[in-house]
């Protein structure tokens, strides 16, 4: 146990060093973690390599059309300026420019099926809110913050996706999102309060310009039609054609898709289609990445020799929210650790002991409270703003922190006080 567990702690520091100091693509950094990790674990090369295969063809068949599918409408959106107009519409909702920054990165996330694109599409947008570059920074923080909130405790996103898979099959999707959305509203409420506090200003008057036709409404109901389409097809996959989450999720996704590309003109349709494929392509290298991992770790040995052992150190409830923490503490990008998370954990005594919901919530509070040198959130956040180090931590890398100790503190009440699953 002991040397499995070394080992472990030592293939993490090594992605973390490779990731941030070779900058190395995160596909090639996960994809040698998994041969360094197999080889060493006392497995041959037969073996490691059969493992990284299975790993990368089971993310690759669960996530390759959601990510598709997500990134597409994204860019589709886009190539028709979109965006702005539905920002505008938000703004009638959320008056002021914290709240409607913060609400627009937690809206953004979901569809887009990564917190980092959705970031980068609504930065131009949102920078407009902020009367001053200091403002602006701020509120590029807490619509980042936002994105990471919803990204990391909705479903259906890329994080909660394999957790509900791995740990939650007698659990509803949308009875967990019941307990999920509200939570991370009142975060990302509680996010908005801090930021106000910060600044010292309320920056409620800022007006963001928009392209001709913004008050269109039949332009405003293009524009949100695919967002629309996906969240009326949960409760139809659900009550009308009873699928399981795994098919649900892709049902809508494609839904969503489609609406997209069917209410967009030739020109946008096809750019949306080829950038979408080539921003779709990366993320799902990076996420099959972490599958070849997950399950090289989950073929050594590790899980069996691992968990049983630290079993008695630790409340239950705490040890998937440590173990996931250090994990994504190491590789950065929060699917990649819930998809390692889920894999290793979901054939455990502990996660049969656990409350499905508890255990969900736990996770992803590991997956929430380290967001610091070799997240490339942070990083990003670091060139777009222009901030030190120091005023990315204090900004970003502390409120999400926060956020994760909110969620596992939530997680301990639920487990103590068992949810009707």
């Amino acid at each position: 146990m002991a040397s499995l567990l070394v080992l472990f702690v030592l293939v993490l520091l090594f992605l973390a060093f490779v990731s941030v100091y070779a900058k190395s693509p995160p596909f090639l950094t996960l994809l040698s973690g998994a041969l360094v990790f197999g080889l060493a674990a006392g497995m041959d090369f037969e073996a490691v390599l059969q493992a990284i295969i299975a790993g990368l063809g089971r993310i690759f068949t669960l996530f390759a059309i959601v990510i598709f599918s997500g990134a597409v409408i994204a860019m589709t959106l886009q190539a028709q300026g979109h965006l702005e107009r539905m920002v505008a519409d938000l703004r009638a909702g959320f008056p002021s420019s914290w709240s409607l920054s913060a609400i627009a990165g937690f809206l953004f996330s979901i569809p887009t099926t990564c917190c980092i694109t959705a970031f980068m599409m609504l930065a131009p947008v949102i920078e407009k809110l902020g009367s001053a570059r200091g403002q602006q920074n701020m509120l590029l923080f807490l619509m980042a913050a936002g994105s990471v909130l919803s990204y990391t405790l909705v479903f259906p996103t890329p994080v909660v996706i394999p957790l509900l898979l791995g740990f939650g099959a007698d659990l509803s999707a949308l009875l967990y999102d019941l307990v999920a959305v509200p939570l991370s509203l009142a975060l990302l409420a509680g996010l908005v309060l801090l930021f106000r506090t910060l600044s010292g200003k309320k920056g409620e008057g800022a007006v963001i310009p928009g392209p001709a036709g913004i008050g269109d409404r039949k332009t405003s109901l293009r524009a949100w039609a695919p967002f629309i389409v996906i969240l009326l097809s949960i409760p139809i996959s659900l009550f009308v054609f009873s699928l399981s989450h795994e098919a649900m999720i892709q049902a809508i996704m494609l839904a969503g898709m489609a609406t997209a590309l069917i209410l967009a003109p030739a020109e946008a349709r096809s750019a949306g289609l080829a950038k979408g494929t080539r921003h779709a392509g990366v993320i799902m290298f990076d996420i099959c990445g972490a599958g070849a991992l997950g399950n090289v770790i989950l073929e050594s040995g590790f899980t069996g020799a691992v968990f049983p052992a630290v079993s008695g150190t630790l409340p239950a409830v705490l040890i998937p929210f440590a173990f996931t923490a250090i994990v994504q503490a190491a590789l950065g990008s929060r699917v990649a650790t819930a998809v390692v998370a889920s894999q290793v954990m979901a054939g455990t005594a502990l996660a049969g002991a656990l409350g499905p919901l508890p255990l969900v919530l736990s996770v992803a509070a590991g997956v929430c409270i380290v967001s610091w040198l070799t997240d490339p959130y942070f990083w990003l956040l670091h060139r777009t703003t222009g901030s030190t180090i120091k005023e990315v931590t204090l900004y970003y890398t502390l409120p999400l922190f926060a956020c994760g100790t909110a969620v596992l503190l939530v997680a301990l009440g639920l487990e103590f006080m068992p949810f009707p699953a």
